[in-house]
This record gives C-alpha cells, structure tokens and sequence, in this order.
C-alpha cells in the first residue's frame, strides 16, 4: 500500500470526521453571534479564533465541512448516475446517431464551465446548495460518460465480450454484466479526483455566492467574508483556506494511490 493512499485516506478521514462530529457537536453555535467578542486570534477559548460577527472559526469549519462534502458527494453522485450509462450505451453504440448525439451533448456541456452553469440556474430558481449541486452534477456528467466511454470501447473487442455475444447476450446485458465491474475501478479513483474538484467547485461558488446561503457556513464564503480585513484579521482568510488545501490535497492523494493499487498494470510492473 503507497505512502499517498495511507496519507490521503488519514486527512481525508480527518475532514470527514469533523463533518460527522458537527451532526451532534460543535465546541459553539456556529450561529451564534458575539460582537464583543468578534475578530479574537486562535486562543484557548476559540481554537481558530472568531469572525467579525464573533462567530466561533472551529464550529464553523466543521459545519463547513459537512456542507462542501454534502455538495460534492451528491454533485457527483449525479455526474456517475448519469454519465456512466450515457458512456456505456456510446461505446455499445459506437459509430451510431446514438453515439454521435450523446458525444456532441458532452461537448457542448463542456463549453460551460459550471460556474457559468450556475449562474444560469440562480437566474431562474435563485442561489442557493441545491442548485450548486445541480451545476456541478451537470458538469459531472460529461466527465464520467467520455471517461466510461473510453474504457469501454477498449473491451468491446476481447474475447471475453466476443463470447458474451455469441452466447446471445444483448449489447445492454453486456454492458452490465461485463463492462461495467471491469471500468469500476477507473470510476472509483475518477470519482475521487471529481470529489476533490467538487470540493474546489462548491467553494468558488460560494465565494462568488451562488453556494450555500446564510447562516449556514461555506468554506468558500469564508473567504470571500475575510478578503477585506486579511491584513488586521489572517486567520479568517488562512483557516477556510487550509482546510480546502487539507481537503483537496488528501482526496487527490486518495485519488492517486487508489490508482496506484487497482491498476494491476502498476502492481506487475512493480513486482
């Protein structure tokens, strides 16, 4: 087992535990305000200090933490539930209107970058989690279908899929059967490095204010919230900002040593 997946899965479970720990504590009320005591440094009393509402910086990390995972996980819950069969049925399809209808479809939601996406659904239905999530699924879904796309075309001509459809199994039962559990292992390490970038994604939105909504906090509006008052008040800007580098970078690890391990190609190689 690799140094990057052992170091990625220990901060990665470290933001998930925080996230799990805010259910049913967090050292405050991530709401409740304190102007007296607002803009105090880390200390004992406030482990990463207080906002300018006084708000406690720890409670709000940890709900923060629920929020960007909630939206990433479900972001690309959405991305794999639609893209991998879209990208199945291209690759069983290959050379068809079907396959072509579907790649041009990709092609053009790859055009919008999903902060562009969602900008266009707050215009309609107005800021807010929900429709991050639907901007980043959306964004997803191209990603997981060009990416199932690819490594199923590469099997359709094994012989194990020859004799899948000489036996009289239908491109659709091929699919399932003997395609997807042989791409599972790509779709898992791809869905961690989309998990990190959903991550990355619900912040910019919430920095621009198109996340998460107040009260609830967002490591993303954090930082727009801190961006006038770095110079007097840091740690309002470094602690949102280490815990998105925390995050991401532990994903990223997670991601690659993911990879590292299911590729049998890298094990003999290594071997």
């Amino acid at each position: 087992m690799s140094r990057n997946l052992i170091l990625g899965a220990v901060l990665s479970s470290l933001v998930l535990l925080a996230a799990l720990v805010s259910f049913v504590w967090t050292p405050y009320n991530y709401a409740a305000l304190d102007i007296p005591n607002k803009l105090q440094p880390p200390s004992a009393q406030h482990w990463f200090g207080t906002d300018h509402f006084g708000r406690d910086m720890f409670s709000m990390i940890m709900v923060g933490a629920r929020t960007s995972i909630a939206v990433a996980l479900v972001a690309v819950g959405i991305g794999m539930a639609l893209g991998v069969p879209l990208g199945l049925t291209a690759a069983a399809r290959k050379g068809s209107w079907l396959d072509e209808v579907i790649m041009r479809g990709n092609d053009l939601v790859f055009a919008f970058p999903s902060l562009v996406i969602a900008i266009l659904i707050t215009a309609v239905f107005g800021a807010g989690a929900i429709n991050a999530i639907i901007a980043i699924g959306i964004f997803n879904i191209p990603v997981f279908a060009r990416i199932t796309r690819g490594a199923a075309l590469s099997l359709w001509e094994r012989e194990f899929i020859l004799a899948a459809r000489v036996s009289g199994k239908g491109a659709a039962r091929i699919s399932a059967e003997h395609i997807l559990p042989n791409v599972a292992n790509l779709l898992i390490v791809q869905g961690t490095i989309q998990f990190s970038l959903g991550i990355l994604a619900e912040a910019g939105l919430s920095y621009v204010g198109l996340g998460a909504q107040p009260p609830t906090p967002s490591w993303g509006r954090m930082l727009a919230d801190a961006q006038t008052m770095v110079s007097f008040a840091p740690h309002l800007a470094l602690i949102p900002g280490l815990a998105i580098i925390v995050t991401v970078l532990g994903l990223n690890l997670l991601g690659d040593g993911l990879r590292d391990w299911l590729d049998p190609r890298i094990q003999v190689a290594r071997a």
